[in-house]
C-alpha cells in the first residue's frame, strides 16, 4: 500500500521546505458551486465553515471536534487539463452518486482567469515523497489529507493553496485555494452559467460520457 502517514511535525516541514508551483496570471480555473443549497454561495465564495469531508480542508476543528466558522477558508477549482475543467468538476462534485444533477441545489459552473500568479504547494511531483508520504495524499484517507493540508498551511505561510491530481478525473490537476489567495480572483468570471443552461447541454453530455456518469 502506498505510504501515507500522519504529517510530520511543523519543524520537520519547515526544514524540508515547500516545492512551489506558480499558477500563472490569467491562467483559467473552473469550479462548480451551489447557488440554491442550504448554504448558497457565489462563484468567488470561499467556504469558511470546516473542516468538512473535502480532501484538503485546512480548517481547525471546532470545540466539539466538528466543523466551525473561522477565518480559514477554501475554494476548490479545476485546471483545464485531462477531459477539461468541467469534467473534473462534475467528477468531483457528483462522485457520491455518479449522476450529474443539473437542478438539485442550483449548481452553476464558472471559469475565471487569475488576476495574478498563485503560489501553490505542488503535490503532483516529488514533494510528497520527500515529506515522507506518497501520491496517496490525493487518493488516501481524507481525514489524514486534511491534517496534511492544515500542517503545510501552518508551516508554509507563503503558499496560497495546494495543487494535486484529482483521483476522480484521470489525474487531471485540481487546486485547493486557501483564503490567502483570495486577491488572485478577478472581479468577474469569464464564463458563468447554471448547469441547466442550454449552453452547457453538449459540454455536460461530453463530460458525462468521458467519466461514465449519468446526467439528469
Amino acid at each position: 500500500m502506498p505510504k501515507f502517514p500522519e504529517p510530520p511535525e511543523r519543524a520537520a516541514l519547515e526544514a524540508l521546505g515547500p516545492e512551489i508551483r506558480e499558477w500563472p496570471r490569467a491562467a483559467p480555473l473552473g469550479r462548480i458551486f451551489m447557488r440554491g443549497s442550504a448554504h448558497p454561495v457565489e462563484w468567488n465564495s470561499f467556504r469558511h465553515w470546516g473542516p468538512t469531508d473535502a480532501r484538503f480542508d485546512h480548517h481547525l476543528p471546532g470545540p466539539d471536534g466538528g466543523g466551525a466558522e473561522q477565518a480559514r477558508g477554501v475554494l476548490y477549482a479545476a485546471g483545464p487539463g485531462g477531459a477539461g475543467a468541467l469534467a473534473t468538476c462534475v467528477a468531483e462534485v457528483f462522485q457520491a452518486k455518479r449522476i450529474i444533477n443539473r437542478s438539485h441545489g442550483a449548481p452553476w459552473f464558472c471559469v475565471f482567469a487569475t488576476a495574478r500568479p498563485l503560489r501553490l504547494l505542488d503535490l503532483t511531483g516529488r514533494w510528497p515523497t520527500r515529506a515522507g508520504a506518497s501520491a496517496a495524499i490525493a487518493t488516501g484517507a481524507r481525514g489524514r489529507a486534511r491534517r496534511w493540508s492544515a500542517a503545510v498551511y501552518e508551516a508554509y505561510p507563503m503558499i496560497e493553496g495546494v495543487i494535486y491530481r484529482s483521483s476522480m478525473a484521470g489525474d487531471a490537476e485540481a487546486v485547493a485555494l486557501y483564503e490567502r489567495g483570495a486577491s488572485a480572483l478577478p472581479e468577474r468570471p469569464q464564463f458563468h452559467r447554471a448547469l441547466e443552461d442550454p449552453a452547457l447541454q453538449r459540454p455536460l453530455l461530453d463530460a458525462a460520457a468521458a467519466i461514465n456518469y449519468g446526467l439528469l
